[in-house]
């Protein structure tokens, strides 16, 4: 008997070992597994994830317009564990999604992986088509994720947001980040905290911070209207329209097309992704003259009366250098220089003043070879290398804004400073960003010289003129260089410039047009759609006629 009890205490003393074995294993061994698990439904339920900030657009009267918010979508992952043949389940929810099989091979091949996103953002035809397969393991769920209402409005500002690569979601725990534009630029103050697990215990994610630009939805709108319209009518190549208003620099309007859908960038071509204005150069022609005599008068060298004899053309370094009609003009004041954009006289204002005072006023006092600064990801430098090289033609050309290169907001930041009495102010583009001044270019007596040629110009050539306003204004016309090659091509780029009312301007324009076909003249494109916008933000701001 005595050898059946202790029988039966071995019995239960094993038992007792073998539990205890088996608690130990659960609690230490099998812990990351556990809490993998644990962290991979808390990131499927959307626990862990912060918000990303609104963007806001705003108008006249400081109202915010959300330009980019958050919105439930549908996204359909899986959990690879639980599906028991991936071949076929890759083949059927490939075709169901319009996914990569291979791909989708890929992602159910990861055995110890808890959660594999399939398609985000999917459609309501997408969700029906899986619920249909009754797949184990493939499930859907709602989640919040970047929804853009304005559509295409201002995307080259926007950007988009999207996937990143498995790497990066390692390391930063995103699914996502922003591209291009304001979601790229302001990433991390955009996405926020997220939350974290350790052990039992969630910190809580913190959602990112809102943006309120100072983009007018309106003028935005109208002037993406007009570009659209130009670029279509004349089958250009792409068209830009910026809006500055000179005293805060302040960025009211800036958009390209083509242009994309911000929803479905997927389906735009990479290079339409790029914000022209900020990210690409061009020499751009006529529309730097007013700049050359504002260095030339503020300088001492000139005065809008200094006159000249106009034969046509002008050789230096063995290159002959002609007006755009091929006219000589006699006797000519540098106010007549500008009203007939006469490339000689502008040659002549050059020389004039030499060219290390050239070279201050260009490369140092406007800082053509610079950036801006404004916050927007990717912006270029100029290109003044030819500039640089010395040569007495070099200088010349740089004069009428050929042989050197800007992006279209330096063009009309140089132009927003004689607006503004000659202070350059740094371009803004979000509304809690201050009013800056870069430093002043020249001197309000000169800038106000220089208004009065540009008005003088506008009311000589009458196509940009608005009834009841004074308008100071400029065209360019420039030949496109034979890129990898020698010289210019027959392409053109059209620019205006401009601003009203010309000696208390509320606004600057710049309308760009690349490549028109049957190379018109500025005067026939991007003169008229200026005066479209400018009437229409006189209009809107209800800014009062400084003319009777």
């Amino acid at each position: 008997m005595k050898w059946r009890i202790r029988l039966l205490i071995l019995s239960f003393g094993v038992s007792y070992m073998l539990l205890i074995s088996q608690l130990y294993n659960l609690q230490l061994n099998k812990n990351a597994f556990f809490e993998g698990k644990a962290e991979a439904q808390q990131i499927a339920s959307g626990v862990l994830n912060a918000n990303r900030g609104t963007v806001y657009m705003t108008d006249k009267n400081s109202n915010r317009i959300p330009a980019i918010l958050n919105k439930e979508f549908n996204v359909i992952y899986a959990v690879p564990k639980e599906v028991s043949d991936p071949d076929v389940v890759a083949l059927n929810i490939s075709k169901a999604l319009d996914l990569s099989v291979p791909e989708v091979k890929r992602q159910l091949a990861k055995n110890n992986d808890q959660y594999e996103v399939l398609k985000v953002k999917a459609s309501q035809e997408e969700v029906d088509a899986v619920k249909k397969l009754a797949i184990r393991g493939i499930y859907i769920k709602k989640e919040i994720g970047r929804f853009y209402p304005l559509g295409s409005l201002a995307s080259h500002v926007l950007g988009y947001v999207s996937p990143v690569d498995e790497e990066e979601k390692k390391e930063t725990g995103y699914a996502e980040k922003g591209r291009y534009g304001i979601e790229k630029q302001f990433n991390d103050e955009l996405a926020g905290i997220r939350g974290t697990i350790k052990g039992d215990r969630i910190e809580a994610a913190r959602d990112g911070r809102d943006i309120t630009l100072t983009i007018d939805r309106n003028i935005q709108a109208q002037g993406e209207e007009i570009i659209k319209k130009l670029v279509e009518d004349w089958h250009a190549e792409s068209g830009t329209v910026i809006v500055q208003e000179p005293q805060t620099g302040k960025i009211l309007a800036m958009g390209n097309y083509p242009t994309f859908d911000p929803n479905s960038y997927w389906d735009a071509e990479m290079k339409t992704f790029i914000n022209q204005a900020v990210q690409s150069v061009y020499e751009p022609g006529s529309v730097m003259k007013p700049m050359t005599m504002a260095a030339g008068i503020d300088s001492g060298k000139i005065t809008p009366d200094t006159a000249y004899n106009d034969t046509g053309s002008v050789t230096l370094n063995k290159r002959t250098i002609k007006n755009w009609d091929l006219k000589a003009y006699g006797r000519t004041t540098m106010t007549g220089v500008i009203e007939h954009s006469l490339n000689v006289g502008t040659v002549f204002a050059q020389r004039t003043m030499g060219n290390e005072i050239f070279k201050n006023y260009f490369i140092d006092r406007f800082a053509f070879g610079e950036p801006t600064g404004i916050a927007l990801p990717g912006e270029r430098n100029g290109d003044l290398t030819a500039m640089r090289e010395g040569k007495d033609i070099n200088y010349a050309t740089a004069a009428f804004g050929q042989g050197i290169a800007i992006t279209p907001l330096k063009m009309l930041s140089a132009i927003s400073a004689v607006a503004n009495h000659g202070m350059l102010m740094k371009p803004i583009i979000t509304a809690d960003e201050q009013p800056q001044e870069v430093r002043r270019v020249i001197s309000a007596d000169t800038a106000r010289q220089v208004a009065e040629m540009m008005v003088s110009a506008v009311y000589v050539n009458k196509l940009a003129e608005i009834p009841n306003y004074q308008v100071a204004g400029k065209t360019g016309t420039a030949y496109v260089p034979n890129f990898g090659g020698k010289g210019y091509s027959d392409d053109v780029v059209n620019t205006y410039e401009g601003f009203a009312p010309a000696y208390d301007p509320k606004f600057v324009i710049l309308i760009k047009l690349e490549r028109p076909k049957g190379a018109p003249l500025a005067g026939q494109t991007v003169v008229p759609a200026f005066r479209e916008l400018a009437q229409f933000i006189l209009n809107y701001y209800n800014i009062a006629p400084d003319r009777s």
